[in-house]
């Protein structure tokens, strides 16, 4: 083989889209709303919700994400209904399956999981307590993946800060900056979770600022992002704040990013048949209720591990 045309199929190796593919991710966060009754009588149920939620993931195609809220029973159907994950986390209230896991899931043909673990937000964190000024226990799981086919290793990170300690907040920041600093060496990583802070407090100033991690969103070249994160379950409230984040090292290029702002139709109480002369005469329309899958919105990037 001559020199131009070894040099030709190194070219043709090199921009394959095995290769290509192989090094880019798509990573969310995702507060699916816990299960409970309230929510049910309310038209926002669990049973209504959960299969909006898997094929919404499955559409949008995550790789990997860190879920919160999430309950045993609904980390059940999750993985039932979605066969082509598997998923780490215990939960926060007994680090077996009592309380809500901040899982991570992700998708077993594209990747190995090497080590994982679970610590509490809090200053004693082998097990399950309240830190700080926390109203309940919280967590943070985490898992070294390794990408099958480039070869190539992360950290993962996913927590559930306090929605009410303000000093749980700023000091949870710091403890899972101190412990990824601590853990992760110079690796990749990638920290995902409902913060319960947007994108002007202080905890996360001080993880953005850190040196060690970046807000995607600062870093995406494109973002769709015509919201906030958090919705209760109204479709028709908009906030700027984005409690809802995920942080990455400068080991990774992120090309996207977005939040989803996916919504489904349940049938309306008397609902009627709606014709208009802007839609073919033989179909009609009918009125229903526009729901959201969950009270947050979930949070999409798409990465690229550069190094």
């Amino acid at each position: 083989m001559t020199k131009k045309l070894l040099g030709a199929f190194i070219v043709c190796m090199l921009c394959s889209p095995a290769l290509l593919d192989a090094q880019k991710l798509t990573v969310a966060t995702y507060n699916i709303r816990y299960d409970n009754s309230g929510d049910a009588a309310n038209g926002n149920g669990w049973v209504q919700r959960c299969p909006v939620i898997c094929k919404m993931v499955q559409f949008h195609d995550f790789d990997i994400f860190g879920a919160q809220e999430v309950l045993h029973n609904q980390l059940k159907d999750i993985l039932v209904a979605m066969p082509e994950y598997a998923g780490i986390g215990v939960g926060r209230d007994d680090g077996k399956e009592k309380g809500e896991y901040a899982p991570i899931f992700y998708k077993t043909e594209k990747f190995k999981l090497l080590l994982s673990g679970n610590f509490w937000l809090s200053p004693v964190t082998d097990r399950p307590n309240k830190g700080w000024d926390a109203v309940l226990p919280r967590i943070c799981t985490w898992g070294k993946f390794h990408e099958i086919k480039s070869g190539l290793s992360f950290w993962f990170f996913n927590l559930h800060m306090d929605h009410i300690g303000v000093e749980a907040r700023k000091q949870s920041a710091r403890l899972v900056l101190n412990k990824i600093r601590e853990m992760c060496d110079n690796e990749p990583v990638i920290l995902s979770g409902d913060f319960n802070v947007d994108q002007q407090n202080e905890s996360y100033t001080l993880l953005n600022t850190s040196g060690k991690l970046k807000d995607a969103f600062d870093q995406s070249k494109i973002r769709y992002a015509m919201n906030g994160t958090f919705n209760n379950f109204d479709p028709n409230l908009k906030t700027d704040s984005r409690i809802d984040h995920i942080f990455v090292t400068s080991d990774f290029k992120v090309i996207r990013y977005g939040v989803l702002t996916d919504s489904y139709r349940s049938k309306a109480e008397n609902g009627k048949e709606i014709k208009t002369a802007n839609f073919p005469s033989e179909v009609s329309l009918k009125e229903y209720v526009t729901r959201l899958p969950s009270d947050h919105y979930p949070v999409e990037v798409q990465l690229e591990i550069i190094k």
